[in-house]
């Protein structure tokens, strides 16, 4: 008998391991292997997977001597997913918005005519510090009841010094106080607010001078720019990028969500850590990804929720080597959602990727997305236990019955955080 876990999870019908690529992402054919484990358990102890394997096995080094023994009685248990790209603190809706655009108006015709991103800055900035918590936490508590135990949240809509870091603040505040783990990204480059609207340089420059007092403040782990039409040019990009790359931000972009301006060619120039949206990027800019081991991050929902036609060339991404992550890009512009399983179901049906290698980009990918591969993102011994429980009898179920959220159980850093599937407080 080795020594005694906290909890095991008894008789699953699969295991997804995700197994083998906590030091690089999978790419290729390497997304469509999930390391399953048929008719297997795993145990926990002190916040840690330590033992993973076949049922009879894990039975007779544990059940005895666990605290707590779960059978979960054939269904998947998985890795949680990991949202790499979120923009979830914010003020207000854009449900009229959505509405104009039923009617055929343009995403970019409201951005330019002040709607759009600067209308949910408008809201955001009337809101104070605990106000904007309040509005944001049933946000991050639907994320985890959809299973996503780790998540990206990015600022973006303050526009100003204290607007933005009264966001940050807020993000640091979530964190704290809830199970989910959130990573924060400073996106001050999210558009140029109304104050600036004829003077583009001058807020490029008022971005620059926030990065100090944001790192200063430890409040981002990255620095994000939306590089795109209607937003900011490359070289405006490369300048902020630049700045945040010397005071030792990770580096982020937005690219080809709407046109090619070169974006992914920068991330590539600058090392970034990923690359998010290329729903529009030529042959050329994903060879350059590939090469330099960058992280596409491909958000499906966008285009579909935005009635667009032109979806990220997934398969041609995985057949160039390019490793590539799912994310939400929850927002209340472009897409509203904060269900992975969603994305995976979206992944599958309008990108083209098969069950498995939407699992894989929603998960140990989407790790390596945010600089976590290491920690969490797969189910191996002395990782994180952040580990969920599907009531399906098999993964495939997951695009096949989309969306219904299919998460029963959720298990945080080896505690239950969601059982029957409510928050457990």
């Amino acid at each position: 008998m080795v020594d005694p876990a906290d909890i095991v999870l008894m008789n699953a019908g699969e295991i997804l391991t995700l197994s083998g690529a906590s030091k690089a992402p999978k790419t290729g054919a390497q997304m469509d292997d999930l390391g399953i484990i048929h008719n297997g358990a795993l145990a926990i102890k002190d916040g840690l997977l330590v033992d993973i394997g076949p049922n009879d096995e894990i039975e007779k080094r544990y059940v005895v001597d666990a605290l707590k023994r779960i059978d979960v009685g054939g269904k998947v248990v998985m890795p949680g997913f990991v949202d790499p790209h979120t923009h979830a603190v914010f003020g207000g809706s854009r449900v009229e918005e959505f509405e104009l655009r039923l009617k055929g108006k343009g995403y970019l015709d409201i951005l330019k005519e002040g709607g759009g991103i600067l209308s949910t800055v408008r809201a955001t900035r009337r809101l104070s510090l605990e106000a904007l918590i309040g509005a944001c936490e049933p946000y991050i508590d639907n994320m985890l009841l959809h299973g996503t135990t780790t998540v990206e949240v990015k600022s973006g809509y303050g526009l100003s010094l204290d607007e933005e870091l009264k966001i940050l603040e807020a993000i640091k505040r979530l964190d704290e106080g809830h199970p989910l783990d959130i990573v924060p990204t400073f996106l001050g480059a999210h558009a140029v607010p109304d104050e600036f609207r004829d003077n583009k340089n001058g807020y490029v420059k008022e971005v620059v001078a926030m990065l100090p007092r944001v790192k200063e403040l430890g409040l981002a782990r990255f620095c994000d720019v939306f590089c795109d039409e209607g937003a900011f040019s490359l070289e405006d990009s490369r300048r902020i990028l630049t700045e945040a790359k010397n005071l030792g931000f990770g580096i982020k972009i937005h690219a080809g969500e709407f046109k090619d301006l070169g974006g992914a060619f920068l991330a590539a120039e600058l090392g970034a850590v990923s690359v998010d949206h290329l729903d529009h990027v030529s042959e050329d800019g994903i060879k350059a990804l590939a090469r330099c081991k960058v992280m596409g991050v491909l958000l499906p929902g966008v285009p579909f929720f935005l009635g667009q036609k032109n979806q990220a060339q997934a398969r041609r991404m995985i057949e160039m080597g390019l490793p590539i992550a799912l994310g939400t890009d929850f927002n209340p512009g472009s897409c509203p959602t904060v269900s992975m399983q969603m994305i995976i179901a979206l992944g599958c049906l309008e990108m083209g990727l098969t069950p498995a290698e939407a699992v894989s980009a929603a998960t140990i990918n989407a790790a390596h997305a945010l600089g976590l591969g290491r920690q969490v993102g797969s189910l191996e011994t002395g990782k994180r236990a952040d580990v969920i429980v599907l009531d399906i009898p098999s993964y495939r179920h997951l695009p096949y019955l989309f969306g219904v959220n299919h998460v029963d159980m959720v298990i945080k850093a080896g505690k239950i955080v969601v059982e029957g599937k409510r928050i457990v407080r």
